[in-house]
């Protein structure tokens, strides 16, 4: 009986308490305070299987240094404002996507998902360096996104591509 009692108060959780912590952005988590550009590099990826980054490369010890590397965005037609301008577009598009920030070389958005609400932090910045945008995409809360966060971001690519 014991069992049986634990999977009930264990589906209660599921069907009752999640959906009404969702409601009330308890999923959400806090936002960073350190996102942004600083000496030329977005912030590393995340320590847990749910992120991704294609300055990933810039730190040979990360422990998710392979799982998170993902190819920048290239420049339409090799210009840096009419590519981010393009790239701030199709963000405003995307259902749950909010662009947050937005600069001449930096964009910062946030993806909240459907049902749960969880929040994703999206940032977009053009290398001068390297000529194309950076990319990183990041959950707050979790250790695994299933792919989220990439799926995301190619399809953000495949988007911003057709623009």
């Amino acid at each position: 009986m014991g069992l049986l009692k634990a999977l009930l108060y264990a589906l209660l959780v599921l069907v009752v308490l999640v959906p009404i912590g969702a409601g009330f952005g308890w999923l959400s988590g806090d936002p960073p305070s350190d996102l942004g550009v600083m000496q030329g590099r977005l912030k590393p990826p995340s320590l847990t299987r749910n992120s991704v980054s294609s300055q990933a490369g810039l730190y040979p010890d990360h422990p998710q240094r392979a799982h998170a590397f993902i190819p920048p965005l290239p420049l339409k037609h090799g210009d840096a404002t009419a590519s981010l301008r393009t790239l701030a577009t199709v963000l405003q598009t995307l259902p749950g996507v909010t662009l947050v920030e937005q600069r001449p070389d930096y964009l910062y958005a946030q993806a909240q998902t459907r049902w749960l609400r969880f929040v994703d932090d999206l940032e977009f910045w053009f290398n001068p360096a390297l000529g194309a945008i950076e990319v990183r995409s990041a959950s707050r809360l979790g250790r695994e996104d299933t792919g989220l966060n990439r799926r995301r971001m190619e399809n953000i690519r495949a988007a911003y591509l057709r623009q």
